[in-house]
């Protein structure tokens, strides 16, 4: 089965497609791409330095290691992470020492059968989709002209300085302090569950409180490559275990980060999921109010418009992207973004790299309770009586035969309501899939998968009844697909 490098990289399942065999290859393509004058490489960055990392899953370890032997062979002294570590942190490390381009082992919030690659840039973000291509292309080259791997010896390159081992975190978390107000914190501290779902962010929201105040309960933080059997991802139907510990008296909320910690999500002191739409909604809110600072606001197609009715009273741009943070952090490295974020939790902001971070918005919530004297119900609850009411549905519905995304996009266009649940379509967008507004700020939006017979949907309504409404109509569009 041919190995596709897409724009998150590469997964697959562990000894079915992701073998050493196949990881090899594609470290040769990587060394390939960055060694070419199709890399980008600017004087201050250093041409042969590469940053590894990985995360808890069953052989990341092994993997990195194999990526970096490869890596060393092509004459790249490479800086590997000392044990697993956070997405956002081997990123960080890319950037603050200079390196041409990073590798991460992950599969991210994927099931833990599959492992997987994702290949970060010099700024300290998702390598750009023609960076991703041109791995790709010397994946297909090597393959057609039988070019295997050039391979050393682990321990005779660690001898030869092509392997260095090094602990991201230390500079890491001095970047975090000049973003997050510790003061502030410590001021009030806050006693909590941080749930690392047994993925790279475990001990590292605990380890940066220290010294604090705050009594921070970690569950799922010790070595599971299992994950206890869920996938680490961080909604609802996966966080009983955060549930159960906030509702013992563990902590008076939760923060949880997904597999690789590039992710966000949280629990109130009800036992209520707060998602990614909230938590980027309130991030936004503290820091014009709060911190005073300004710029413009990035979202996905499929994040919550309550982000625009902030913006619109700030008088603050919107722009929206496809799905996926490699257009967000597109608009990052282009212009001054205050904040940007998706549906899924990957959340940045201003003076960070363009890049998820889990625990940053972990940090900057505790920062926000902290600063407010409230409970995180509270908050929300304020949040919604501000700029809500805003229900939020997700449903991904199996279909008959694949989809081509052109087709579905033209089929949904041309048969575009002229209203749904009583609400009138205002508005029919294209940018990735195909969204109605109604005339009351609710929106469906339709997506077909470009890797399987899925159609996603998604939908923001004002009341419960017309979110079921909305998800309705996509079911019913679902349907009509034969």
């Amino acid at each position: 089965m041919p190995i596709h490098f897409g724009t998150d990289g590469w997964r697959a399942v562990i000894s079915d497609s992701f073998t050493f065999g196949n990881l090899r290859m594609v470290s040769q393509a990587i060394a390939d791409a960055v060694a070419s004058e199709h890399w980008e490489k600017s004087g201050t960055v250093d041409s042969k330095r590469i940053v590894i990392g990985f995360d808890t899953r069953f052989l990341s370890d092994r993997f990195a290691g194999e990526v970096a032997r490869v890596l060393a062979a092509n004459g790249f002294t490479v800086l590997l992470a000392q044990s697993d570590s956070p997405t956002p942190a081997i990123s960080y490390a890319v950037k603050n020492n200079n390196a041409i381009a990073g590798v991460m082992i992950t599969a991210s919030h994927n099931a833990p059968r599959y492992n997987g690659v994702k290949l970060k840039g010099a700024f300290g973000g998702s390598a750009l989709p023609e960076q991703c291509r041109r791995v790709e292309v010397y994946i297909n080259d090597n393959e057609q002209q039988a070019r295997g791997p050039n391979l050393m010896d682990f321990n005779k390159a660690r001898e030869a300085g092509l392997i260095q081992k090094f602990n991201p975190l230390p500079a890491y978390f001095d970047h975090l302090r000049k973003l997050i107000n510790t003061d502030v914190i410590a001021e009030n501290p806050q006693r909590f569950v941080a749930d690392a779902m047994y993925g790279s962010g475990r001990g590292v929201i605990k380890s940066f409180l220290q010294g604090t105040g705050c009594e921070v309960y970690e569950i799922r933080g010790e070595m599971n490559p299992g994950f206890g059997g869920v996938h680490p991802e961080p909604i609802a139907k996966y966080l009983g275990a955060l549930s159960s510990a906030v509702s013992s008296g563990f902590g008076n909320f939760g923060v949880v980060t997904d597999g690789d910690a590039d992710r966000i999500g949280a629990m109130d002191e009800r036992g209520n999921f707060v998602d990614p739409h909230k938590i980027m909604a309130l991030s936004l809110k503290y820091l014009v109010e709060k911190r005073g600072l300004s710029g413009s606001v990035v979202r996905t197609v499929s994040t919550t418009r309550m982000i625009d009715r902030l913006a619109k009273r700030y008088g603050m741009k919107v722009h929206e992207t496809p799905v996926g943070f490699n257009h967000i952090a597109d608009i990052m490295m282009n212009e001054e973004v205050l904040i940007g974020g998706e549906e899924s939790g990957g959340i940045s902001f201003k003076g960070h790299i363009p890049e998820g971070d889990g625990p940053i918005m972990g940090l900057l919530l505790v920062e926000m309770l902290a600063a407010s004297g409230k409970s995180l119900g509270e908050m929300v609850d304020d949040l919604l009586t501000d700029v809500g009411p805003a229900f939020y549905e997700r449903v991904d519905l199996r279909l008959s035969r694949p989809v081509a995304k052109a087709e579905m996009t033209e089929f949904l266009t041309q048969k575009a309501p002229a209203e749904i649940g009583s609400e009138k379509v205002t508005e029919v967008s294209q940018r990735d899939g195909v969204k109605y507004i109604m005339s009351d700020d609710s929106w469906l939006l339709v997506r077909p998968s470009g890797t399987e017979p899925v159609l996603r949907v998604y939908a923001e309504g004002r009341t419960q009844e017309m979110v079921k409404a909305l998800i309705g109509y996509g079911r019913n569009v679902a349907e009509s697909v034969v």
